[in-house]
């Protein structure tokens, strides 16, 4: 099943069944990443990782702490008909990762505009 992403009036597909989607925190400047399933018509989450720890950013009961810093966790969420994130002007953006290449939102979606960005399994 693959992968729709949307905002504004852009739109694309890109033909994945797992993908990352990874981004900095605004003030502590520490890489965060989810892992998603495309799975029928929803996404679901499998994994997240922080690399690190600061304000707002602590791992949930349970993570584990690997060799290199990066907190480990599967976080208790159902499965998402849509994912909703927020590019802002005041942050950098998001980065979507699968088949080893992680690429900006804006590289996948050229033009992309500050605001909401959905992601969604493909009709």
């Amino acid at each position: 099943m693959p992968l729709c992403l949307a905002a504004s009036t852009l739109a694309a597909v890109l033909a994945a069944d797992h993908f990352t989607l990874a981004w900095t925190h605004s003030i502590e400047k520490i890489r965060w990443e989810e892992d998603y399933l495309v799975e029928g018509q929803a996404l679901r989450l499998t994994e997240a990782r922080i690399r690190g720890s600061g304000a707002g950013m602590e791992p949930p009961d349970g993570a584990v702490l690997d060799a290199h810093g990066v907190w480990h966790y599967t976080p208790k969420l159902a499965p998402l008909a849509v994912l909703r994130i927020t590019q802002s002007p005041y942050t950098a953006g998001y980065e979507l990762c699968n088949d080893g290449r992680c690429r900006p939102l804006g590289e996948l979606l050229p033009g992309l505009p500050d605001g909401v960005v959905e992601l969604r399994a493909c009709d």
